[in-house]
């Protein structure tokens, strides 16, 4: 038996997992699966007779070099920054490794040695990053290849709530890591280009500059700006193309409002608040706002952030019972991003039967023969339950898809890469439509940036 090692058993791996062991027949694999927490491991294994569970502690050498020796391919499910840990045993032992991250700069460095002994460590290829580049490189090439030329490039992905469940004024709740999202366009201003225009967004700005997208059947969205657009020039062979800008998708209305906490600063990560463990939610907010004898925190509030009391912007902040004297933060030594995740957790977490979505939109604009075209591609998906997220089944399935191409040799290129050629996009795209995920292209007239036909740049 082929045997797969898979480092981490969060909840995101629940997909990966499952169909890993309905694959273990036949294709003759037996899953090992590693973590921290051993109950967590085999809670993930299900008794089931291809899978074995143990303890894995990913810091320690004696107890990850042995299982990674052992393995014919690794899968890391770790948070992104502890991935290269297990990519150095990957190198040391010549094994191949697939992760869904970012590929960090000390991943970047390992290629030359991954290159040499021919070795495959698949990064970047779960939804976003992942589906996302698949989707995108399949028709940048398709138009490459009838020789046309990228004028414009935009792309948007959100994890959200899906209609069925939205039942909060933010329109909102967490479907991944709620760190990422407490934290998202901090560490760096976007960057982007449009229409020949390099555009810079600074972090206090981000969630004000926002562009608004519609899916047809689905409705109006709005995106703000990823940090950095401007890679995606040589990772997709860009350099041309007159705008090229990436986004996140969320529901009309909850950038304007998730700025009021950019605003005060209870996003900021950069330091820890006195007495944190003891603060009441309305501590917490009051902590932000100047002192007064006389007026409320409520009435500070509204007056820092300079809203009515029948604005829905107040009814947002009282939804989620930021002003309650009586709950606690209860966290040592909170940030405030750890304080305010802490608030947001109590409003923001699916219910057993919450089901999410994951909405993804592509606009390709290109020139062939002499002709300005655009080609609108857009993707939707939604989970079944808390359990079986939309977010962990668009993450996992291509991490084993991609895992399995490369024990059967169907996956050849060496090096430390990303889903982006088309020996791995084609393949895995269309096994992903089995599952339901699957994309709608629609040729419409060349729109440019400004649609409306709006003056200036």
């Amino acid at each position: 038996m082929r045997e797969i090692l898979i480092v981490g058993a969060g909840k995101s791996t629940s997909v990966l997992i499952n169909y890993l062991l309905n694959q273990a027949e036949n294709e003759d694999l037996f899953l090992r699966i590693g973590d921290i927490d051993l109950l967590n491991a085999k809670k993930a294994c299900k008794d089931h007779p291809r899978c074995e569970a143990f303890q894995l502690d990913v810091f320690k050498p004696e107890s990850r070099e042995p299982a990674i020796k052992k393995a014919d391919i690794v899968i890391s499910m770790l948070p992104a920054r502890f991935h290269i840990e297990v990519a150095r045993d990957c190198l040391k032992f010549g094994k191949n490794m697939v992760t869904a991250s970012y590929v960090s700069d000390e991943m970047k460095a390992l290629d030359k040695k991954v290159k040499e002994k021919g070795l495959i460590f698949m990064n970047e290829i779960g939804v976003d990053p992942g589906i996302d580049h698949m989707s995108a490189m399949k028709v940048i090439d398709s138009i490459r290849d009838k020789g046309g030329q990228i004028l414009l490039f935009e792309s948007f992905t959100g994890g959200l709530v899906a209609p069925e469940s939205d039942n909060n004024l933010w329109n909102y709740k967490f479907t991944w890591n709620p760190r990422n999202v407490v934290v998202a366009g901090q560490g760096g201003v976007a960057e982007f280009i449009q229409e020949g225009k390099y555009k810079y967004i600074p972090y206090h700005r981000l969630f004000r500059r926002t562009e608004f997208l519609e899916i047809k059947g689905h409705g109006k969205f709005e995106g703000y700006a990823n940090r950095n657009s401007l890679k995606y020039q040589s990772i997709y062979g860009l350099e041309d193309a007159l705008t090229l800008y990436r986004g996140t998708i969320r529901k009309v209305g909850f950038s304007r409002a998730w700025n009021m906490f950019v605003q005060l600063g209870m996003t900021d990560d950069s330091f820890t608040m006195e007495h944190s463990e003891d603060m009441s939610y309305r501590d917490f907010i009051n902590s932000f706002l100047p002192y007064s004898p006389n007026d409320s925190v409520e009435l500070k509030t509204r007056h820092n952030l300079k809203i009515d009391q029948d604005d829905i912007m107040w009814e947002k902040l009282i939804e989620l019972d930021l002003f309650n004297p009586n709950k606690k933060i209860g966290i040592k030594n909170a940030t405030p991003a750890q304080a305010l995740q802490k608030i947001l957790m109590d409003k923001w977490t699916l219910e057993e039967d919450d089901k999410d979505m994951i909405v993804m939109y592509h606009k390709f604009g290109y020139e062939l023969n002499n002709e300005r075209k655009q080609i609108d591609s857009t993707m939707v998906h939604i989970g079944k339950n808390q359990a079986e997220t939309a977010m962990a089944k668009t993450v996992g399935l291509p991490v084993a898809m991609a895992t399995i191409m490369i024990l059967n040799g169907e996956i050849k290129t060496p090096g430390v890469q990303i889903p982006i050629s088309k020996e791995v996009y084609n393949p895995i795209l269309k096994k992903l439509e089995a599952h339901d995920i699957k994309f709608e292209e629609k040729e419409t007239e060349y729109l440019g940036y400004n649609p409306f036909g709006e003056v200036g740049n």
